[in-house]
């Protein structure tokens, strides 16, 4: 008899957030990977800062070795349903605003302000 496949919505995903729960997602799966807490070479805390988030995205950018991605399969607890993300509380648009945001024009102005605010303070600190 084969076992059926856990799926997993977001909402219930997102609440295994913290250090002695954590859930995350990568690339549709579901890992709980409390258990791998203390042994994370970049500490337990990188990870907390994915949990309760898809966090594909990250996994995908530090490189994992073929030893961790083997790894992964001992913390795997079911798929993830991709259309329970709300818009507003996904990872990957929070990520993409925040980016967003480094563009408007406030943001260059404040920019500007400050490093014209420096090179006068250091004028002035030079003069004296």
């Amino acid at each position: 008899m084969g076992s059926l496949q856990k799926t997993f919505v977001f909402d219930e995903v997102a609440k295994h957030n913290k250090m002695d729960d954590c859930w995350i997602i990568i690339s549709g799966k579901v890992y709980n990977v409390t258990p791998f807490m203390d042994d994370h070479p970049g500490g337990g805390e990188v990870m907390r800062k994915a949990t309760g988030k898809d966090a594909t995205v990250d996994y995908g950018d530090v490189g994992h070795s073929a030893a961790a991605n083997e790894m992964m399969g001992k913390y795997y607890i079911g798929e993830f349903d991709q259309s329970t993300i709300p818009a507003k509380r996904s990872y990957m648009s929070s990520t993409t605003d925040k980016i967003n945001n480094l563009k408007s024009p406030k943001f260059v102005i404040k920019v500007l302000l400050i490093g014209i605010m420096a090179a006068a303070l250091r004028v002035l600190l030079v003069s004296f």
